[in-house]
Protein backbone atom coordinates (compact mmCIF):
# COMPACT_ATOMS: atom_id res chain seq x y z
CA UNK A 1 0.00 0.00 0.00
CA UNK A 2 1.06 3.49 -0.90
CA UNK A 3 0.95 4.19 3.54
CA UNK A 4 4.18 1.48 3.47
CA UNK A 5 1.62 -0.84 4.95
CA UNK A 6 2.00 -4.54 3.40
CA UNK A 7 -1.98 -6.61 3.80
CA UNK A 8 -2.06 -10.24 2.80
CA UNK A 9 -5.54 -10.44 1.12
CA UNK A 10 -5.83 -13.77 2.08
CA UNK A 11 -5.55 -13.25 5.97
CA UNK A 12 -5.93 -9.70 5.97
CA UNK A 13 -5.60 -8.01 10.04
CA UNK A 14 -6.73 -4.59 11.02
CA UNK A 15 -3.37 -3.04 11.95
CA UNK A 16 -2.34 -2.84 8.23
CA UNK A 17 -5.07 -0.95 6.93
CA UNK A 18 -5.20 2.81 7.17
CA UNK A 19 -8.14 4.93 6.18
CA UNK A 20 -6.10 6.65 3.08
CA UNK A 21 -4.99 3.69 1.38
CA UNK A 22 -8.61 2.84 0.92
CA UNK A 23 -9.65 6.67 -0.03
CA UNK A 24 -6.84 6.43 -2.33
CA UNK A 25 -7.81 3.02 -3.95
CA UNK A 26 -11.75 3.66 -3.61
CA UNK A 27 -11.02 7.06 -5.45
CA UNK A 28 -9.20 5.48 -8.31
CA UNK A 29 -11.64 2.67 -9.00
CA UNK A 30 -14.48 3.23 -11.26
CA UNK A 31 -17.92 2.28 -10.99
CA UNK A 32 -19.77 1.20 -13.79
CA UNK A 33 -16.39 -0.57 -15.04
CA UNK A 34 -16.03 2.70 -16.21
CA UNK A 35 -18.72 3.28 -18.80
CA UNK A 36 -20.32 6.31 -17.40
CA UNK A 37 -21.03 9.92 -18.90
CA UNK A 38 -18.67 12.86 -17.78
CA UNK A 39 -15.23 14.16 -17.47
CA UNK A 40 -14.43 11.70 -14.74
CA UNK A 41 -15.06 8.39 -14.06
CA UNK A 42 -17.40 7.67 -11.07
CA UNK A 43 -15.27 6.45 -8.44
CA UNK A 44 -16.22 3.67 -5.88
CA UNK A 45 -15.48 6.69 -3.26
CA UNK A 46 -17.91 8.70 -5.08
CA UNK A 47 -19.92 6.25 -4.55
CA UNK A 48 -19.73 5.54 -1.10
CA UNK A 49 -20.72 8.75 -0.10
CA UNK A 50 -23.85 9.17 -1.76
CA UNK A 51 -24.54 5.58 0.17
CA UNK A 52 -23.79 6.88 3.65
CA UNK A 53 -25.43 10.37 2.64
CA UNK A 54 -28.70 8.31 1.38
CA UNK A 55 -28.27 6.25 4.47
CA UNK A 56 -28.76 9.30 6.69
CA UNK A 57 -31.52 10.20 4.92
CA UNK A 58 -33.29 7.24 5.08
CA UNK A 59 -32.85 7.37 9.01
CA UNK A 60 -29.70 6.67 9.61
CA UNK A 61 -29.02 8.10 12.47
CA UNK A 62 -26.15 6.55 14.27
CA UNK A 63 -22.65 7.47 13.18
CA UNK A 64 -21.12 3.65 13.85
CA UNK A 65 -23.81 2.79 11.11
CA UNK A 66 -22.99 5.55 8.72
CA UNK A 67 -19.36 4.87 9.24
CA UNK A 68 -20.60 1.36 7.96
CA UNK A 69 -22.40 2.69 5.16
CA UNK A 70 -19.21 4.95 4.20
CA UNK A 71 -17.29 1.58 4.11
CA UNK A 72 -19.42 -1.05 2.61
CA UNK A 73 -17.83 -1.16 -0.66
CA UNK A 74 -14.21 -0.46 1.44
CA UNK A 75 -12.60 -3.95 0.61
CA UNK A 76 -12.86 -2.68 -3.22
CA UNK A 77 -9.73 -0.73 -2.76
CA UNK A 78 -7.62 -3.58 -3.33
CA UNK A 79 -9.92 -6.10 -4.94
CA UNK A 80 -11.33 -3.47 -7.52
CA UNK A 81 -15.40 -3.20 -8.33
CA UNK A 82 -16.17 -5.82 -9.89
CA UNK A 83 -20.18 -6.29 -11.59
CA UNK A 84 -22.75 -8.68 -10.32
CA UNK A 85 -22.66 -11.11 -13.30
CA UNK A 86 -18.83 -11.67 -12.97
CA UNK A 87 -18.85 -11.88 -9.09
CA UNK A 88 -21.53 -14.66 -9.56
CA UNK A 89 -18.87 -16.70 -12.48
CA UNK A 90 -16.57 -16.61 -9.71
CA UNK A 91 -18.59 -18.04 -7.32
CA UNK A 92 -18.32 -17.73 -3.47
CA UNK A 93 -14.19 -17.20 -3.66
CA UNK A 94 -15.07 -13.63 -3.90
CA UNK A 95 -17.35 -13.29 -1.41
CA UNK A 96 -15.40 -14.96 0.98
CA UNK A 97 -12.38 -12.58 0.24
CA UNK A 98 -14.77 -9.68 0.87
CA UNK A 99 -16.32 -10.56 3.95
CA UNK A 100 -12.72 -11.57 5.63
CA UNK A 101 -11.73 -8.03 4.12
CA UNK A 102 -14.62 -6.31 5.59
CA UNK A 103 -14.17 -7.72 9.17
CA UNK A 104 -10.88 -6.64 9.36
CA UNK A 105 -11.39 -3.37 7.94
CA UNK A 106 -14.23 -3.29 10.18
CA UNK A 107 -12.50 -4.34 13.55
CA UNK A 108 -9.78 -1.57 12.44
CA UNK A 109 -12.39 0.83 12.42
CA UNK A 110 -14.56 0.00 15.93
CA UNK A 111 -17.09 -1.48 14.14
CA UNK A 112 -18.23 -5.61 14.38
CA UNK A 113 -16.43 -7.44 11.87
CA UNK A 114 -20.33 -8.58 11.23
CA UNK A 115 -23.05 -6.01 10.74
CA UNK A 116 -26.73 -6.61 12.62
CA UNK A 117 -28.77 -7.60 10.17
CA UNK A 118 -30.95 -4.77 10.06
CA UNK A 119 -28.40 -2.18 9.58
CA UNK A 120 -26.90 -4.40 7.05
CA UNK A 121 -30.25 -4.64 4.75
CA UNK A 122 -30.68 -0.45 5.52
CA UNK A 123 -27.53 -0.22 3.87
CA UNK A 124 -28.20 -2.41 1.08
CA UNK A 125 -31.11 -0.26 0.31
CA UNK A 126 -29.57 2.86 -0.01
CA UNK A 127 -26.72 1.06 -1.77
CA UNK A 128 -29.58 0.18 -4.13
CA UNK A 129 -30.69 4.11 -3.97
CA UNK A 130 -27.32 4.79 -5.01
CA UNK A 131 -27.27 2.30 -7.79
CA UNK A 132 -30.54 3.32 -9.48
CA UNK A 133 -29.42 6.93 -9.45
CA UNK A 134 -26.18 6.30 -10.96
CA UNK A 135 -27.89 4.05 -13.52
CA UNK A 136 -30.55 6.65 -14.50
CA UNK A 137 -28.25 9.80 -14.83
CA UNK A 138 -24.62 8.48 -15.37
CA UNK A 139 -24.90 4.70 -16.72
CA UNK A 140 -26.91 5.21 -19.91
CA UNK A 141 -30.24 3.02 -18.59
CA UNK A 142 -33.95 4.25 -18.70
CA UNK A 143 -35.92 4.68 -15.79
CA UNK A 144 -37.53 1.40 -16.88
CA UNK A 145 -34.57 -0.72 -16.91
CA UNK A 146 -33.35 0.65 -13.57
CA UNK A 147 -36.34 -0.10 -11.86
CA UNK A 148 -36.39 -4.08 -13.39
CA UNK A 149 -32.58 -4.17 -11.74
CA UNK A 150 -32.17 -2.02 -8.83
CA UNK A 151 -36.29 -1.09 -7.69
CA UNK A 152 -37.83 1.98 -8.22
CA UNK A 153 -37.01 4.11 -5.07
CA UNK A 154 -39.18 6.23 -3.23
CA UNK A 155 -39.68 9.62 -4.16
CA UNK A 156 -37.90 11.15 -0.93
CA UNK A 157 -35.35 8.65 -0.99
CA UNK A 158 -34.04 10.70 -3.85
CA UNK A 159 -35.04 14.11 -2.70
CA UNK A 160 -31.43 15.73 -2.12
CA UNK A 161 -29.36 13.11 -3.75
CA UNK A 162 -26.99 14.20 -6.33
CA UNK A 163 -24.33 12.03 -8.46
CA UNK A 164 -21.04 14.37 -8.57
CA UNK A 165 -18.33 13.64 -10.95
CA UNK A 166 -15.32 14.98 -9.57
CA UNK A 167 -10.97 14.12 -9.98
CA UNK A 168 -9.92 11.68 -7.51
CA UNK A 169 -8.30 13.73 -5.29
CA UNK A 170 -10.55 15.76 -4.35
CA UNK A 171 -13.12 13.08 -4.12
CA UNK A 172 -10.18 10.86 -1.68
CA UNK A 173 -10.11 14.39 0.45
CA UNK A 174 -13.71 14.22 1.33
CA UNK A 175 -13.49 10.50 2.02
CA UNK A 176 -11.17 11.04 4.21
CA UNK A 177 -13.08 14.24 5.94
CA UNK A 178 -16.00 12.54 6.13
CA UNK A 179 -14.20 9.30 7.52
CA UNK A 180 -12.76 11.17 10.20
CA UNK A 181 -15.75 13.50 11.01
CA UNK A 182 -17.98 10.17 11.78
CA UNK A 183 -14.84 8.97 13.87
CA UNK A 184 -15.18 11.95 16.06
CA UNK A 185 -19.02 11.86 16.22
CA UNK A 186 -18.43 8.08 17.49
CA UNK A 187 -16.33 8.96 19.91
Amino acid sequence: MLSGRRLDLLDPTPVDIEIEDIAHGLAFVARWNGQTRGDWPYSVAEHSLLVEDAYRRQGGDDPRWQLAALLHDAPEYVIGDMISPVKAAIGTGYGELDARLTAAIHIRFGLPAALPVPIKKAIKQADKVSAWLEAVHIAGFSQAEADKFFGRPAAELLAGLQIKLRPPAVVRAEFIARHKALLENIA
